[in-house]
C-alpha cells in the first residue's frame, strides 16, 4: 500500500459516544450486601453511587456478596477491560443503565472458585465470560447465577479471554448477518484502530476476505498504519484520502466492497459510502463525531445501497433462548484464537488500584491502546 495516507489533513477529535439514557428494568447483579459465608477477605470492586465522569464518582471499595445459592457461581475475576460502553454507562449516557449502587464494568474473564448444588454445566477451575451486559465486573470476587455466564477455554490467553464478549463478537455477527462475503471480496470500515475493528481485520483476513480501514490522521499514523498492516489489514487510508486519486489505485487490486461498517458517522460516513458496490450494505454501530448518517439521494436511487443498523446487546436478547448460536459464535472465535488467527487488541494491562489512571486514559482522543484491569 502506498504510504500517501500521511499527507492528509489532521482528522477532528472524536469524543465518547453519547446517546440518550433509556430507562429498562434493573439487570440482575449481584447486590453489594450479605456477605458470603465461603468469602475469605473482603472482595473490593471499582463502585460509582451518581452519574458523573468515571475517575470522578468511580471509587474502589470492599464488596460483601451474597450467600452461595444453588443455582450461583462464584467466580475470581482474573481480568477485565474499560470498554466506551462502560464510560457511557457512568456518565448516565448510554441506552441501558443499571441501578445504583453499581459496580463498573460489562465484560472480563474470571475463574470458578465454587458452585452450587444445582450446577452442572461449570465446575471449579473453570472460565466463565458474562452472557450478557450489567454483570459488572470490576470486581476482585462475586457471586453470579449460572445462566449469567459462558465457559471458555482456559487454554487461550487471558487478555483474549477478558476481550472476547463485546469487540469480537460485534465484529463477527457484522461480517456474517448483513452479506454473504466470500473469499476475496472487500469490506470498507472506519475507526479501524478500534477494537472492533481490530477484529474485523483478523476475522476478515482468516476467511480470505480483503479490509480497506479508514482510520483519523494523528500523530503516530506511520505507526498505526504498521501496527494495522501486521494485524492482515490490506489497506489502511485516512478519513481524508477517501476522495482523493489514490483510491483508484486500491480499486485495481481489490474489488470495491459489499460491505461498510461504520463506527464514526458524519463526513466519514458519507464519503465510506462513495466507494460501496451497488446494493451493497453499510452496518452502523457506533456514532463517534455525534453527527447524523448523510446518504445522498443518488446513492439509493442509482445504486439502492442498504443502511442497516447493530447493537450487540440487542442481538444477545433476540438469541436469549437460541443458545446454539451463541455456542456455536463463541466456538468459532476461540477456534480462531487458539489458531492464532485473533488476538487482543493491543491494550496496556493496568493493576486494579491504578484504576483512575486507567479511566482517564480510556477517555483521551485517540486512544489506541484498550486499558484492561488485572486484577
Amino acid at each position: 500500500m502506498q504510504r500517501a495516507a500521511a499527507r492528509v489533513l489532521r482528522g477532528a477529535r472524536t469524543p465518547p459516544v453519547r446517546t440518550p439514557p433509556v430507562r429498562t428494568p434493573p439487570v440482575r447483579t449481584p447486590p453489594v450486601r450479605a456477605r458470603s459465608a465461603s468469602a475469605g477477605s473482603a472482595p473490593r470492586g471499582l463502585v460509582y453511587e451518581r452519574h458523573g465522569e468515571p475517575p470522578s464518582v468511580v471509587q474502589l471499595k470492599d464488596l460483601e456478596v451474597p450467600n452461595l445459592g444453588d443455582s450461583d457461581v462464584h467466580v475470581k475475576m482474573l481480568a477485565a477491560p474499560i470498554n466506551p460502553a462502560d464510560i457511557n454507562v457512568i456518565q448516565g449516557t448510554y441506552a441501558i443503565l443499571s441501578p445504583l449502587p453499581a459496580v463498573g464494568g460489562n465484560e472480563g474473564v474470571g475463574e470458578v472458585l465454587e458452585v452450587g448444588g444445582r450446577v452442572s454445566a461449570l465446575k471449579p477451575g473453570d472460565w466463565v465470560i458474562p452472557a450478557d451486559t450489567g454483570l459488572g465486573t470490576w470486581r476482585t470476587r462475586g457471586v453470579f447465577p449460572e445462566e449469567k455466564l459462558l465457559k471458555v477455554p482456559s487454554d487461550i490467553p487471558v487478555l483474549c479471554a477478558a476481550t472476547l464478549s463485546v469487540n469480537p463478537c460485534t465484529a463477527l455477527r457484522m461480517l456474517t448477518d448483513f452479506e454473504t462475503l466470500a473469499p476475496g471480496d472487500s469490506v470498507i470500515q472506519n475507526a479501524a484502530n478500534s477494537g472492533v475493528g481490530q477484529a474485523v481485520i483478523q476475522i476478515a483476513r482468516a476467511s480470505g476476505v480483503k479490509t480497506i480501514n479508514v482510520v483519523r490522521d494523528r500523530p503516530d499514523l506511520p505507526q498505526l498504519v504498521e501496527r494495522l498492516m501486521a494485524l492482515g489489514a490490506d489497506h489502511v487510508v485516512t478519513e481524508e484520502m477517501l476522495r482523493k486519486p489514490e483510491m483508484k489505485e486500491i480499486f485495481k487490486s481489490t474489488p470495491k466492497p459489499r460491505l461498510a461498517l461504520n463506527c464514526v458517522g458524519g463526513k466519514s460516513t458519507t464519503e465510506m459510502l462513495r466507494h460501496l458496490q451497488p446494493k451493497g450494505t453499510m452496518v452502523t454501530y457506533g456514532g463517534m463525531v455525534k453527527q447524523p448518517v448523510m446518504v445522498p439521494v443518488s446513492a439509493f436511487i442509482f445504486r439502492d445501497v442498504r443502511l442497516r443498523g447493530f447493537w450487540m446487546t440487542q442481538w444477545r436478547k433476540d438469541h436469549a433462548q437460541d443458545q446454539e448460536s451463541v455456542a456455536g459464535m463463541m466456538d468459532t472465535l476461540c477456534q480462531l484464537i487458539q489458531r492464532g488467527q485473533l488476538t487482543a487488541p493491543a491494550s496496556t494491562e493496568v493493576p486494579l488500584q491504578d484504576y483512575r489512571a486507567a479511566l482517564e486514559a480510556s477517555m483521551k482522543p485517540f486512544v489506541s491502546s484498550k486499558q484492561i484491569l488485572l486484577f
